[in-house]
């Protein structure tokens, strides 16, 4: 999903289809919530669905997104305290941390008082 997004802001498109699931929604929820997207939506099919993305720019045209990160893979999970997340650009930037309340921003997170796994962090 984020290479898909990656790829998709450096050539300029508005929008961005990836296959969906739970996690997916849970992220594009917490992009739009802190401004990073216009919208998303959900496209119901036979299979999993569709996760259809809409990309927001400035007014110049310049990008939102400058660099979103995986940090937490399958092959070595990232798991923080609430103490222990990290600030993105000293504030300007985000986490996306998995918790059991949820998909959350490192700022809800650290109003919640509630760590969990790192998913990505967005510039």
């Amino acid at each position: 999903m984020l290479t898909r997004i990656r790829n998709a802001v450096r050539v300029r498109r508005h929008q961005v289809t990836i296959p969906s699931s739970k996690l997916k929604v849970g992220i594009a929820r917490v992009l739009l919530e802190e401004g990073y997207i216009r919208g998303y939506d959900v496209i119901e099919d036979s299979k999993q669905g569709t996760l259809r993305i809409d990309l927001k720019y400035g007014p110049r045209g310049e990008d939102v997104i400058h660099a979103i990160r995986r940090e937490s893979k399958a092959g070595c999970r990232v798991y923080r305290k609430v103490d222990a997340l990290p600030r993105v650009l000293d504030g300007l930037g985000i986490c996306v941390v998995s918790t059991p309340k949820g998909v959350l921003s490192d700022r809800q997170c650290r109003e919640m008082k509630v760590g969990g796994e790192l998913l990505c962090t967005v510039q």
